[in-house]
């Protein structure tokens, strides 16, 4: 059942901050009119408020450092995997979180330093790890004893200019917790495939202790996404501190955003409280805190545009199509994540509820299940709100859709800066 709500502020709310309605009531974007967007671009479309993702960067950035000045926050790229986020973010001063060869490539390819990636993945192969130490990357995160002997090996056929033949390490936790999120998502629990158990993380350490190839600065943890609750990170400061003094303490990401009118994440500022409040009492004074945010940092940021193709009652449901569906957000499909809607050019007051389905050959593509819409015809634009986490990530040519455009506003201007896929590229890789 969709959550009640005030039909004016707080539909706003959910969309990037700083967004309005214009004298004829259509949402107003980054300072851009939403129906000026769908024209320029057309449908569906990813919109992205540079404003909103850089703000929030230095929220993370500033907060932590105000509480732990020996600190840095850390992109976790996998949310977003962009070359203009990936700039934006580095010229904000974060480091970046990768996952695999791709998200090395790319955020290097933006300019990214490699002194401050972060390199994660439960099954890096000996490719992927033999590219991020040739690219110089700062700290490669150890998942399993395979890693130590692929690094081994690499460091061994490697005399690595940037790190002296010496690749800095962490070891990363599995804290058996498991914090209220959905399944897929949780990643700190016994039988998550991430990580070491405690007793297995102090053998990698003291393994890691007397190699003379790579170097261990400390130790990782992390223990879901979308967690709205604070306790979960408290705890896992807490695991990680039963290891022992390093000199470096990665604590993860993984704060919820505000996704739906009844969602009440906790704040950036009262995350980290919960954390530093923690490392204060139990961990080095002296040693540096990572923490790597990824939905948090850009979901809010995002809004997917989309066109009604289809208006279809009947049986007691209204369903509303669209142009787009689970080729450009598979979040519904894979986590069950809720969605608000709005008719662009009218969103405000009371609506009919809708079932706001996509145009895929799936009973599953679903963008959102009893939505209000205030009557919804074909032709209209649909905003889909806190879409910039994970679905550029996910998106998919299903049924041959072709990804859509990245539109990035900011004071009144647009840009794309992933234009939308062609016909032509979804041939491109096929041989004769």
């Amino acid at each position: 059942m969709a959550a009640q709500r005030d039909p004016g502020a707080d539909l706003v709310g959910l969309f990037p901050p700083g967004t309005t309605l214009d004298g004829s009531g259509a949402l107003v974007l980054g300072g851009v009119p939403a129906p000026e967007l769908a024209a320029t671009y057309g449908t569906p479309a990813l919109v992205v408020d540079e404003v909103a993702i850089r703000a929030r960067a230095r929220r993370y950035a500033d907060g932590l450092a105000a509480r732990w000045p020996n600190s840095r926050a850390t992109f976790a790229s996998k949310a977003f995997p962009c070359t203009a986020v990936y700039r934006l973010l580095a010229e904000e001063g974060l480091g970046i979180d990768v996952a695999g060869g791709g998200e090395l490539t790319l955020a290097l390819a933006a300019g990214a330093d490699p002194a401050g990636l972060v390199v994660h993945g439960n099954a890096k192969t000996e490719e992927e790890l033999r590219l991020a130490v040739e690219a110089g990357a700062g700290t490669i995160v150890v998942d399993n004893f395979d890693d130590i002997d692929k690094l081994e090996k690499i460091l061994r056929d490697t005399a690595n200019a940037t790190t002296g033949g010496e690749q800095p390490v962490l070891v990363r936790v599995t804290p058996d917790i498991r914090p209220d999120t959905h399944e897929a998502i949780s990643t700190g629990q016994n039988g998550s495939k991430f990580g070491l158990l405690l007793p297995q993380a102090r053998e990698a350490i003291a393994r890691l202790r007397g190699s003379d190839r790579l170097r261990l600065d400390g130790v990782h943890v992390h223990v879901g996404s979308q967690i709205l609750d604070t306790a979960p990170f408290a705890q896992a400061v807490e695991a990680v501190a039963e290891l022992g003094e390093f000199a470096v303490y990665d604590l993860g990401g993984g704060l919820g955003s505000r996704y739906t009118y009844a969602d009440r994440p906790p704040t950036v500022e009262e995350y980290l409280d919960a954390m530093i409040d923690v490392a204060r009492r139990l961990l080095p004074a002296d040693a540096r805190i990572l923490i790597e945010p990824g939905r948090s940092m850009v979901a809010e940021a995002g809004v997917s545009l989309y066109r009604v193709v289809s208006v279809k009652r009947g049986g007691g449901h209204t369903f509303v199509a669209v142009d787009g569906g689970m080729g450009d957000n598979l979040e519904v499909s894979l986590y069950q994540q809720r969605f608000e809607a709005a008719v662009a050019t009218r969103p405000t007051g009371e609506g009919e509820l809708c079932r706001l389905v996509g145009r895929h050959c799936e009973s599953g593509d679903t963008l959102s299940a009893g939505v209000p819409l205030q009557d919804p015809q074909v032709g209209d634009l649909i905003a889909v709100p806190v879409t910039g986490a994970y679905t550029y990530a996910l998106s998919n040519n299903y049924n041959g859709a072709r990804r859509p455009p990245v539109v990035f506003v900011k004071d009144g201007a647009h840009r794309a800066v992933v234009r939308r896929e062609t016909y032509a590229d979804l041939m491109r890789r096929d041989l004769p």
